[in-house]
């Protein structure tokens, strides 16, 4: 028998590493820590203080969802600066769409062997996004998994909670068919279908991360990194003022198809006319090199529309407005119909 000593990190695991990337950021993540955070980074378990005054019947909304295949093209790039803010933002834009504001943010991250520069740049972006939309981000695993994971794979997941009072909370009731739909403009594929568009561009078509996305000035990578952009602070302002606001639909995975049937009445079909907008060149691109049908792009990808909002006809120029005077790209692209829960695209 060998009687060399086998440890932890000869196995393939730092238990020092992982402490000194942690202490690395932990000035970040406390920064991101208000007075409903009780104790610090380190506890077994992370403590909020469950007090919401000014809400009646506050009601917690949870949901977790991962950044996915995005990180291949990051590793491609060696780029990996914004995908901690692209979990945030995808977390709280779908908790959004109840109502809700959030208050904590948990993540994990797991890879095959710990870089501690990947790891400061993921979770630094993750305390920056939660800062900017008021979220503590209260706790997080780290876990390295050699052979579970390659030596240069990362995975990325996030779990958000958030509160909203339930006599405010969406979709509303009053959805109908005089009910308009508005587009608020994505920054480009956010986290969805990047399985497809790597699978498109690298294998199908050639394509390099080096080559350039025709009339953007962009290569491709950095393109496809571009952030998931977060809604919060342009759209949860309007929801108590503007009871006309009926539903919220975040098109991530599943696309228009199967993102907004889920805010709808069963006997209620959206409408959307796809020349209201432009979708963005790297689409068009990732259509052309697959040889990808519209049907499938539509069902895959956001195509340039991140969020769409339900909205009463009455107010809706106005809602536009707003948006815009708050920083985004917003039109009417749609309207509400009698029908059967589905989404036609004319």
């Amino acid at each position: 028998m060998s009687e060399e000593r086998v440890t932890y990190q000869s196995a393939g695991v730092d238990i020092d590493g992982a402490q000194r990337a942690l202490r690395s950021v932990s000035s970040s993540i406390q920064a991101t820590h208000g007075p409903s955070v009780i104790g610090g980074i380190g506890g077994f378990g992370a403590l909020f203080r469950a007090q919401f005054p000014g809400m009646e019947q506050p009601v917690l909304v949870s949901s977790i969802d991962g950044v996915g295949t995005k990180t291949k093209v990051a590793a491609m790039v060696g780029d990996h600066s914004q995908l901690g803010a692209d979990i945030v933002n995808h977390c709280v834009n779908d908790i959004l769409c109840q109502g809700a504001r959030p208050l904590f943010f948990l993540d994990y991250f797991g890879c095959g062997h710990l870089q501690g520069l990947v790891f400061e740049e993921v979770v630094g972006s993750m305390a920056s996004a939660c800062a900017a939309v008021d979220c503590a981000l209260i706790g997080g695993e780290t876990a390295e998994m050699p052979q579970v994971y390659h030596d240069d794979e990362i995975d990325i997941v996030g779990s958000i909670v958030g509160i909203v009072d339930f006599e405010k909370k969406l979709p509303r009731r009053e959805i109908s068919a005089v009910d308009v739909i508005i587009g608020l403009a994505s920054n480009g594929l956010h986290t969805n279908g990047y399985s497809l568009a790597r699978r498109a561009l690298f294998e199908v078509g050639g394509y390099g991360v080096r080559d350039e996305v025709p009339g953007t000035g962009l290569t491709i990578g950095e393109d496809l990194l571009r952030p998931h952009r977060c809604y919060f602070n342009s759209v949860y302002p309007l929801l108590a003022e503007n009871e006309g606001i009926r539903a919220l639909a975040h098109l991530t995975g599943g696309g228009f198809f199967d993102n907004i049937p889920r805010v709808l009445p069963s006997d209620l079909r959206v409408v959307i006319e796809k020349r209201a907008w432009t979708a963005p060149p790297i689409f068009h691109l990732i259509q052309q090199a697959g040889g990808i049908s519209d049907h499938e792009m539509h069902r895959t990808f956001n195509m340039g529309i991140g969020m769409v909002m339900v909205v009463d006809r009455m107010i809706a120029p106005g809602i536009v407005q707003q948006l815009i005077q708050a920083g985004e790209n917003a039109a009417v692209i749609g309207e509400v119909q009698n029908g059967g829960n589905d989404v036609q695209l004319v």
